[in-house]
């Protein structure tokens, strides 16, 4: 209970301490304590290794509901205000100019967070997030089991499954982001759209995940550590109570207290990548993968 409130209601130990009757140094112990197990205890559960399977599962489910086609998740990241946390020095200043700790994660069509990576340090370079986290790792070393490349057509080639991302992404085979400039091309327009009501789904769970626990309302005033834990904790809990209780359109509204991480400017690709990317692009202005409002769209 003390736990909940304090992660539902953002209430301080200060004030759980007058309405629990409790030292408010055990009470911090207490709520990170829980967090720990919570997430030690729910994570196999709300929050498993996801199989080729379930890939393929979350990649019919953006092409029905995004019309996006070998789409494995929405990817982003975002800053976690927060107290600064004592002898780190600027660790944890960002380019907002306040203290933050970046929440890395990946969502399905149904807003279930299907990976998280928690801790990177606020003044961490944008483009070197994504680089350090787990997922990363996994998906060079070819352990994600990421589905072999499929045809988005009958008769076309093979594209690979892809994460989709906002500018500060950097293009990959199995990461799809925007194309970048001015004077775009009616072709790139349109896959910038297309692009943009996948990643919405992102942006939606972050939505809902905020509007539940209101911890994230106001900076976190606990140690990096403590910090890490909560911020587990309340995301194994998003998908928890997204499998029992369903969410809010208006929750997925707006987003409090978090913040973009920074663009990147595009970087020196691989020829394979960018030439995906275009397929994508053909294929959404082609007859069998063009939706009838984009037009009107860009």
């Amino acid at each position: 209970m003390i736990t909940l409130r304090y992660l539902a209601a953002g209430s301080s130990f200060t004030d759980l301490h007058y309405q629990f009757k409790c030292g408010i140094s055990t009470i911090s112990q207490l709520v990170h304590d829980t967090c720990n197990i919570l997430w030690h205890k729910l994570q196999s559960i709300c929050m498993p290794p996801t199989s080729q399977q379930e890939w393929l599962d979350i990649a019919e489910g953006f092409k029905k509901h995004a019309n996006f086609p070998n789409c494995l998740g929405a990817i982003d990241g975002k800053h976690i205000r927060m107290m600064k946390p004592e002898q780190s020095g600027s660790l944890y200043f960002n380019y907002k100019h306040y203290f933050s700790m970046v929440l890395l994660a990946v969502c399905d069509s149904e807003y279930y967070f299907r990976f998280i990576d928690v801790g990177s340090y606020g003044k961490s370079a944008d483009s070197q997030v994504f680089k350090n986290s787990e997922l990363f790792r996994r998906i060079q070393e070819n352990i994600l089991n990421i589905p072999r490349a499929q045809p988005i057509t009958a008769s076309g080639q093979s594209l690979p499954f892809s994460f989709v991302g906002d500018e500060a992404f950097a293009l990959g085979n199995h990461i799809q982001r925007p194309y970048g400039g001015k004077s775009l091309t009616v072709k790139k327009r349109v896959y910038n759209y297309r692009l943009s009501r996948a990643r919405r789904y992102i942006e939606c769970s972050f939505g809902i995940l905020t509007n539940k626990w209101r911890i994230f309302h106001r900076p976190l005033n606990v140690n990096a550590a403590f910090a890490a834990d909560l911020i587990k904790a309340c995301c194994v809990l998003h998908n928890f109570v997204r499998k029992r209780d369903g969410f809010r359109y208006e929750e997925t509204l707006e987003i409090h207290g978090f913040e973009d991480i920074n663009t990147i400017a595009p970087h020196t690709r691989h020829r394979t990548a960018m030439d995906v990317r275009d397929k994508f692009a053909e294929y959404f202005l082609s007859p069998e993968g063009a939706i009838a409002w984009q037009m009107s769209k860009i």
